[in-house]
Order: C-alpha cells, then sequence, then structure tokens
C-alpha cells in the first residue's frame, strides 16, 4: 500500500473531498464542488461534534479518500453504541489498491476503541461493486433502509 496517513479532514481537503463525492453518477446529480462553502459549514460542525470523525486518506501529500464514522450511544441493545459508516470514496486511480478495505478495518477499530458493540453503514442500491466489497469484510444486508427527503 506503500506510504498511507488516516487523519482528521481540514479544511484545505475539501476540494478534494467534494470532487471524490462528485466522481459518479449519483454524487455528480447532488454535489457542487463550484460552491464549497456549504462544504466547509459542514466541515465546522464535524468538528465541533465529538462523535463525529471526518477523515482522508493521504498519500504523498494528496487526498485519495475520504469516510464518515459517526458515534451513536442508544438505548436499545442494552444500551449498546454503535457506528455509522457513511461517505466512504476511494479516488478513481487508488481503487483496487486495497485502500477501501483498509479504510474500512480503520472504522472498524476506531469503533471498536469506542465500545461500540454494531458497525452499520447503508449503501445506494444501485452500487452492487460496493454491497459486494462490504460483504467481503463480513457485513451482512441485515436491513431495508428508507429515506425521506426534506
Amino acid at each position: 500500500m506503500g506510504d498511507l496517513d488516516i487523519r482528521a479532514a481540514v479544511a484545505e481537503d475539501i476540494p478534494a473531498i467534494v470532487a471524490m463525492l462528485a466522481d459518479d453518477a449519483l454524487g455528480a446529480q447532488r454535489e457542487s464542488p463550484d460552491d464549497l462553502g456549504p462544504y466547509l459549514a459542514a466541515l465546522e460542525r464535524l468538528t465541533a461534534d465529538p462523535n463525529q470523525r471526518l477523515v482522508v486518506a493521504v498519500r504523498e501529500g494528496r487526498v485519495v479518500g475520504t469516510l464518515q464514522l459517526t458515534i451513536i450511544p442508544g438505548l436499545s441493545r442494552r444500551g449498546s453504541t454503535r457506528s455509522i459508516i457513511e461517505g466512504v470514496r476511494v479516488h478513481a486511480d487508488e481503487r483496487g489498491s486495497g485502500l477501501g478495505t483498509r479504510f474500512i478495518e480503520w472504522a472498524i477499530e476506531e469503533s471498536r476503541q469506542e465500545n461500540c458493540q454494531l458497525v452499520q453503514l447503508t449503501s445506494d442500491n444501485t452500487r452492487t461493486d460496493a454491497h459486494r466489497f462490504y460483504e467481503r469484510l463480513g457485513f451482512v444486508a441485515s436491513h431495508v433502509g428508507f429515506k425521506l427527503q426534506l
């Protein structure tokens, strides 16, 4: 894998993160790389919340991946804490390099350190390659998800 650093995202990373979010058919419809204001405001909110981790993977000074990990204390499952992995993106020229696996393993370990009993994620129905990837890492498609656009 070479030299790779996983660290908290900072404002200077936002253009690269947004570019990765927009780099597919779904993201291209909902992201706005030409207007970084909302993303910078979101980074401020995320940074201020101790239960949020927006991280980047950096290789040779270049952002090559991102993900968000949210820690959620809960009452169900005997007061279990769970984590949610969201917004996983790997730069196009890094796909297939093992970075995605390393990223998810990082998130799982971070969840363990936070005493989470469950790690969950969602993936759009159309992302069949991603579904196979997550299943290879031990995730089970156990639930049906619903969303309500506000």
